[in-house]
């Protein structure tokens, strides 16, 4: 991923709404670019922190930043454990159709 795909994604990545593979190649790019990392930064101080400040609630930005990026990376190594479980129902269900057919066919 290049910054200018990574720059159109950020609003995306805020709102919750990038797919598991755009989200493994944005937080990938943002943590190895600086440039990235500061426009993700603004953006999300815009988008949120300026909400926050006009309600009167407290807000940290790297904190808020931090809770981001945290909860995309949980959200995707969640979604590898279900793929990997429905691989393996799968594939023991396979198995136990294939012995009831031997079973019965025998």
């Amino acid at each position: 991923m290049n910054c200018k795909e990574c720059e159109k994604l950020i609003p995306a990545f805020i709102a919750g709404e990038l797919s598991d593979k755009d989200l493994e190649s944005f937080l990938a790019h943002v943590e190895s670019c600086p440039d990235c990392e500061e426009e993700l930064t603004i953006q999300i101080l815009i988008a949120e922190g300026m909400s926050r400040l006009e309600d009167g609630r407290a807000f940290d930005l790297k904190e808020e930043i931090n809770r981001r990026m945290e909860g995309a990376e949980h959200k995707l190594r969640m979604h590898k454990v279900l793929r990997y479980m429905r691989i393996t129902f799968e594939i023991l269900a396979a198995i136990a159709v294939g012995t009831l057919l031997v079973f019965f066919v025998l």
